[in-house]
């Protein structure tokens, strides 16, 4: 039973995670640009002596849906959403970051900004100045991207232009979460916890049980 109660330990540690992630996608289902994610479980193997071993379930790796948002009309002029793939390209004081949040507006020096401050660059890596009709969208593949901070993204491989996707003016990409689809998987999370939790308080129990009638 000690195995068993490492398994568990392992799974209800990845069901944190995934209930955690879950979380922060209901909290951003406002959140223009947003893109949901979850977790991706694996097993590893662990020995366990001679020539046993256990297998227990990990869930360390992020997985980030690259499916699009609906779009709004805002009638903004420097509001823009991507129909199709691709990311706007922006920078940050850490770098170049890649984001499908498209408010912008004007900074003083006439350069597209995001609402934090961070400009808006051309396939070239320029900043893009009012009037708004020049190209500011770099295509990627959405494989190798890393979340850094809300709708902000790192790629890891660095960043091409390819063939543009539509730039529809005066719109914003809502969030992609599913409120539906998220409630219902919390509640599947929150159940599969529980389970779990049941099982280690039961074997609490019976340890204990068993540590008494040894002292006895």
């Amino acid at each position: 039973m000690e195995h068993a109660t490492y398994v568990t330990l392992a799974r209800q540690s990845g069901l944190v995670r995934e209930l955690q992630a879950v979380a922060n996608n209901i909290a951003n289902m406002g959140t223009t640009g947003f893109r949901s994610e979850g977790v991706i479980f694996s097993e590893f193997v662990r020995r366990t002596g001679g020539d046993e071993s256990l297998s227990m379930a990990a869930a360390n790796v992020r997985a980030t849906s690259t499916l699009p948002g609906e779009t709004a009309p805002t009638g903004a002029p420097f509001d823009f959403a991507i129909e199709g793939e691709g990311f706007f390209l922006v920078e940050t004081a850490a770098g170049e970051r890649l984001t499908r949040a498209g408010s912008f507006t004007p900074n003083a020096a006439g350069e597209l900004v995001t609402p934090d401050g961070h400009r808006l660059l051309d396939a070239g890596g320029a900043p893009v100045f009012v009037p708004p009709d020049a190209a500011g969208v770099a295509l990627v593949d959405p494989l190798g991207l890393r979340r850094e901070d809300g709708v902000l993204f790192r790629a890891e491989g660095g960043t091409e232009p390819g063939a543009p996707g539509r730039i529809l003016q005066g719109y914003l990409e809502a969030s992609n979460v599913d409120p539906i689809g998220e409630v219902a998987r919390m509640v599947a999370v929150q159940r599969a916890y529980e389970m779990g939790q049941s099982f280690l308080d039961a074997e609490n129990e019976r340890l204990r049980t068993a540590l008494r009638t040894f002292v006895k």
